[in-house]
């Protein structure tokens, strides 16, 4: 999966369809081609409008989509503020109803109807979440301000010349003042009860901790993160002694002033709110937390049809049938035993795992990029639009291997100049089965999340925002639907590793009953954690990560299932309409060269396709 970035950062994906100015006129109901054309100008232009203004007040962002041209907002933080965020419900809310009045989605060519139609599902769905931002957690184990700044800063912030890291320096400046507004809407909602379960704060605590740990903090002979990252990026610049001992003096004066009193202020009121903690999991304990896991199923399914019984049910059904395939493989590969037995074999044999050194290490990397490298070569065969950008395959930094996932995909620049990066965490080698590399290369590389964020960004005359828009169903959705594609495209010949896949795909399925278990059926982390371990051959240790992620991120888990099994299902149409006229290719043309719809956008396009074709 992607990385989670702030919760100020989705509000950029609701806020960037908006334009600050209104169009010349409106439109006549009935127009020829010629007119269309000219009104899919004029709202593209009406978005991209908006979405250069709006990238002005959310600077992160333009940092994270590799853009320094603006060098002033290339050293500013986003506003955290309460009163920032109402701000940008009220605009959304205008805009909303502006381009609803402005633009007639029936005079506008397929294309436009397209990025209309997505933009008004983009802001409908962020107010409605918007309605519950107060019953939000600031700081987790799994995400927060506390490890997603310096995380901008050390990943993202370039330092190529003066300007820039005059740039870095202002952000090192306002990095206290930034993460004190964090602290103090953490301190906000948990007098409302608003409290994430108590394993979440040693975590927070001791990346915090590790973030102040080092030179200039203390007299140890280790530089701290932040202090290695810049005298790095300082050091490397063409630029005289005397100049880059000026710039790191002002670096570590920001260090000590800025960053270190505002992490150790979190420290002390994560210590607080520790004991404050109660021992419920689900979000059912929060103030409006039924109704709160209700817009949270509807936000990361982008379907309004499935109740959390319903998806509960279907997770059921979906584990069942995967353990009869799992079956099937137990037979062909001889094994004397049931499937629990099997599971235990995974788990514990030494044969299923790479040295936990530097040799097993590399040996994981190398491997997964092979797989990568192969099913590149078979791409062409099944897909029209493939990506122009390249993807690297890499382990996660040592600065935050504590609070990353086991895997995740992170997108390249907008320019191409840096590429895709499928992320492994190798700290602990023993939650990387070999039996699962295949599987996991095909879901967070190619091609799962790299052909689908790549493609999407490398769109022609689309708005910027459709590019950029991130929606879990569908984009979770295709990296699982990527995995079983592996399969269609003739690869997991190792039975093993078949059983890998289908071992992510029931783990994915048992989520459906988890999530819901947890934050519906009031399940308790331990309830949620036995499921795992019977329905899945997970290890413990992944589980208990996975199974906490589930509880801090309520309802993104089911967002994987939900999209593969609607791919599957559209995929499966196409073929019974059109027989011998099905292609791959187009198939996959359709779904990828939209954006990250909505399922209900994508489901309306196939719809179309196959119209067409027939």
């Amino acid at each position: 999966m992607p990385q989670r970035v702030s919760w100020v950062i989705y509000w950029v994906l609701a806020s960037l369809l908006w334009a600050c100015a209104a169009p010349e006129s409106g439109v006549s109901k009935a127009a020829d081609g010629e007119a269309q054309a000219a009104e899919a100008v004029r709202l593209n232009a009406w978005f991209q409008t908006n979405f250069e203004a709006d990238l002005q007040r959310y600077p992160e962002y333009k940092t994270y989509l590799g853009m320094t041209d603006d060098l002033v907002a290339y050293g500013r933080w986003n506003d955290p503020s309460e009163a920032f965020q109402a701000e940008s419900v009220a605009l959304t809310k205008a805009r909303l109803n502006d381009m609803r009045e402005l633009f007639d989605v029936h005079a506008l060519p397929h294309q436009s109807q397209v990025s209309f139609k997505f933009a008004e599902f983009s802001a409908v769905n962020a107010l409605a979440q918007a309605e519950f931002d107060d019953q939000g957690y600031v700081f987790t184990q799994f995400f927060g301000p506390h490890s997603d700044m310096s995380t901008l800063l050390i990943g993202y912030q370039k330092v190529e010349n003066v300007g820039q890291a005059e740039a870095y320096l202002s952000r090192l400046e306002g990095f206290g003042p930034t993460l004190q507004t964090h602290i103090d809407i953490a301190q906000s909602r948990a007098a409302k009860g608003v409290l994430p379960p108590r394993f979440a704060y040693p975590v927070v605590i001791e990346t915090s901790k590790g973030m102040i740990t080092g030179q200039p903090f203390d007299s140890s002979d280790k530089d701290s993160p932040l202090w290695a990252d810049i005298k790095t990026k300082v050091n490397a610049l063409g630029i005289d002694s005397a100049a880059k001992t000026a710039l790191l003096a002002r670096a570590k004066d920001s260090l000590l002033t800025s960053v270190q009193p505002a992490y150790q202020r979190l420290i002390a009121v994560m210590e607080s709110h520790e004991k404050l903690a109660g021992s419920e999991d689900g979000i059912w304990k929060l103030p409006r937390g039924k109704a709160y896991y209700e817009a949270q199923l509807a936000n990361y399914t982008t379907r309004d049809d499935m109740t959390a019984a319903q998806i509960h049910q279907l997770g059921l059904a979906e584990v069942e049938r995967i353990h009869g395939e799992m079956r099937d493989i137990i037979k062909r590969v001889n094994f004397n035993g049931d499937l629990q037995a099997f599971f235990k074999h995974l788990r514990e044999s030494d044969e299923f795992y790479y040295s936990d050194d530097e040799a097993g290490r590399q040996r994981y990397l190398s491997e997964a990029k092979a797989y990568i490298d192969n099913i590149m070569l078979k791409a062409p065969s099944y897909f029209g639009a493939l990506p122009k950008a390249e993807l690297d395959v890499r382990a996660v930094e040592a600065y935050r291997i504590e609070s990353a996932t086991g895997a995740f995909y992170e997108p390249g620049s907008l320019d191409g100049k840096r590429p895709g990066a499928y992320y492994v965490n190798l700290s602990q080698m023993r939650e990387l089965p070999v039996y699962q590399m295949e599987s996991l290369a095909y879901h967070e590389g190619a091609p799962g999340h790299h052909f689908q964020s790549t493609i999407a960004q490398e769109l022609q005359d689309v708005p910027m925002f459709q590019k950029l828009t991130w929606y879990s169903a569908y984009g979770e959705g295709w990296a699982l639907y990527a995995e079983k594609l592996g399969k269609d495209m003739g690869e997991f010949s190792d039975p093993y590793q078949d059983f890998g896949r289908l071992s992510y795909e029931v783990f994915r399925a048992a989520r459906l009953v988890v999530d819901t278990g947890i934050h519906s059926k009031r399940w308790t982390e331990k309830q949620a954690q036995d499921y795992m371990l019977s329905a899945t051959p997970m290890t413990f240790g992944d589980i208990e990560n996975e199974v906490r992620r589930y509880i801090v991120w309520p309802g993104q888990a089911v967002s994987y299932k939900i999209g593969m099994l609607t791919i599957l299902e559209l995929r499966d149409k196409a073929m019974q309409a059109l027989g011998d006229d099905f292609s791959y290719g187009e198939f996959h043309d359709v779904v990828l060269t939209n954006g990250s719809v909505p399922l209900t956008l994508l489901s309306e396009e196939v719809d179309g396709w196959i119209a067409s074709k027939l």
